[in-house]
């Protein structure tokens, strides 16, 4: 013991603390979420999101070119689509010419090396709001099944890598999957959104996808409870046996003990999504000063990579990866 053993001896330099540090992230780790509209050379402000934009095709071309330049791994694609295309059955979401399909055979012919994840939920099309068909006052599990094999095998025939169901209807990884291979599709992965918690912090990202409804929309019935861990690791057991590759625990930083407990337990990986609230509570903490941008956006990467996230979706993505190679 101490003075013998003097634990501050391993923090004296910055090269010592990396030769010692416990855990790593690289730009390799960072999964880039973009907003995609109509039109040409298109950047609109989202207002709960300083430095996040709305990007029209030809801008989400050059924003994942600049993201595979840094090194970082794949993109995630969300569409923000005019409010005379939503329905109240979101049969634009599996319109083979709609806007995400458009821009994933975009970037496909613009030849960038990364990965393209896609959201398969219903949320950015429907007039309602909700992430299903909605009947009777709640979404209807199995209608909205059908619905989402549809939108998945539109966006596997645009040229996407990734399925990302996030919509948390029962069953709907198995039925997916039977729908891909069915279809010749076996090298599309299925990442599902197995714990997405009813989240206080998505209100940013609805206004982002133009889903934000005046009245509180409750996705309670099938968004997961945040005081239940167990429940969590039972969603992402089935979804295992059903099929998924990989595994979204959703948000980050408010449920670090879930993301733990789901590396402790299963054998796949385990993907953390640091979501839009997450995003504005430290930009805006920052641009009022009270914080460092730079360093509470590490130190938040960090705590999903040391709870066991093997890659995060963050939408700062391209600036953390300019801080790692010292842009910044």
């Amino acid at each position: 013991m101490y003075p013998t053993v003097r634990m501050r001896r391993n923090r004296r330099t910055s090269w010592l603390r990396d030769l010692t540090a416990e855990t790593q992230l690289s730009s390799s780790n960072l999964i880039l979420p973009l907003f995609v509209i109509e039109g040409q050379n298109q950047t609109i402000q989202i207002e709960a999101m300083p430095g996040i934009f709305r990007l029209s095709i030809d801008n989400v071309i050059k924003e994942t070119r600049r993201a595979a330049e840094l090194g970082i791994s794949a993109i995630a694609l969300f569409p923000s689509i005019a409010t005379e295309l939503k329905t109240e059955a979101a049969e634009e979401a599996y319109n083979m010419d709609n806007l995400l399909c458009r821009t994933v055979r975009a970037i496909r012919s613009a030849d960038i090396d990364i990965g393209i994840i896609c959201d398969v939920a219903l949320d950015p099309y429907t007039t309602h709001g909700h992430d299903g068909i909605f009947i009777d006052d709640d979404v209807d599990n199995d209608q909205t099944l059908t619905v989402l094999c549809k939108q998945a095998l539109s966006l596997a025939q645009a040229g996407v890598d990734i399925i990302a169901p996030s919509d948390m209807m029962d069953g709907r990884v198995g039925a997916i999957r039977i729908e891909l291979d069915k279809q010749n599709f076996h090298k599309v992965n299925i990442l599902s959104y197995s714990a997405k918690y009813n989240s206080g912090f998505y209100g940013p990202f609805r206004d982002a996808v133009r889903s934000n409804k005046k009245l509180y929309l409750n996705k309670a019935t099938y968004q997961m409870d945040h005081r239940n861990v167990r429940e969590a690791l039972r969603e992402i057991e089935y979804d295992i046996e059903e099929g998924a590759d990989i595994i979204m625990i959703k948000p980050g930083l408010p449920y670090l003990d879930v993301i733990r407990a789901a590396v402790n337990k299963y054998d796949v990986p385990i993907f953390a999504y640091q979501v839009s609230g997450e995003y504005a509570m430290l930009k805006f903490s920052a641009l009022a000063g009270a914080t460092n941008w730079q360093k509470t956006l590490m130190e938040s990467l960090f705590a999903m990579r040391r709870a066991g996230a093997l890659s995060i979706f963050c939408y700062a993505s391209i600036e953390a990866a300019e801080i790692m190679r010292g842009n910044k």
